[in-house]
């Protein structure tokens, strides 16, 4: 196979065939793989991305809004009545990006340096449950959890060692979380017990206690590694 030379004075290149290299071409601008973790669980509008990244300015996002849609990373689409309005979505190749997000969340939280207490977006809490999730400790489990966060609404089903999560509310769910996502971050990765978030007001939960504190108990955040 005869390999092609692209090139495009627009963009910045490495000139470096490795995969990885194009791979840093593509997601290595700042606030880029930010953008397409929001976007892993389905189409945001751009006041939608805005409000969830709220160090990001309209005038950058626009900036890499357009540069992943140039490289096919997402699309535009205009939903149809009566929401009639522009969404952002990641394009099949785009949603592959899933396995390097998680890779990338899981090996950053054994920094020394990491902080678990700092805000988190809803998506990213639900992105962190698929990268944290231990499936031997959830053996023969049989949960179903929903998650109203805000405007965002998500539901998370562990059965038989297997974690799935999306948007959309559950059908006869065992418990439903309202609230923000860092008094439920405590929950599952600081071992506070769901009752004193609800005694302190930090979290409204309707249904079985028990299960929320089962379904904390599949997820535990990797030891911190040495760097000495």
């Amino acid at each position: 196979m005869k390999l092609e030379k692209i090139t495009d004075q627009s963009r910045r290149r490495y000139e470096d065939a490795c995969g990885t290299a194009h791979a840093l071409e593509i997601l290595g601008e700042r606030w880029a793989l930010l953008i397409m973790r929001e976007l892993m669980l389905g189409p945001k509008r751009f006041g939608d991305l805005r409000a969830s990244l709220p160090g990001l300015s309209a005038n950058v996002l626009t900036q890499r809004l357009e540069g992943l849609e140039a490289y096919g990373v997402l699309k535009r689409r205009k939903l149809p009545p009566p929401a009639s309005v522009q969404v952002y979505e990641l394009t099949e190749w785009g949603l592959d990006a899933e396995g390097i997000i998680k890779t990338m969340g899981f090996w950053a939280a054994r920094s020394p340096d990491h902080d678990p207490s700092l805000p988190l977006s809803p998506v990213s809490l639900m992105m962190s449950f698929r990268t944290m999730f231990d499936a031997d400790k959830a053996r023969g489990a049989d949960l179903t959890l929903e998650f109203r966060l805000g405007d965002e609404v998500f539901t998370c089903v562990v059965r038989d060692g297997e974690l799935t999560n999306g948007r959309g509310e559950a059908e006869r769910p065992d418990a439903v979380i309202t609230g923000t996502p860092e008094p439920i971050a405590g929950i599952v990765y600081g071992d506070v017990d769901p009752a004193d978030m609800v005694a302190g007001g930090a979290l409204k939960i309707e249904g079985d206690m028990d299960a929320v504190r089962r379904f904390a108990a599949f997820f535990e955040l990797p030891e911190k590694a040495s760097v000495s």
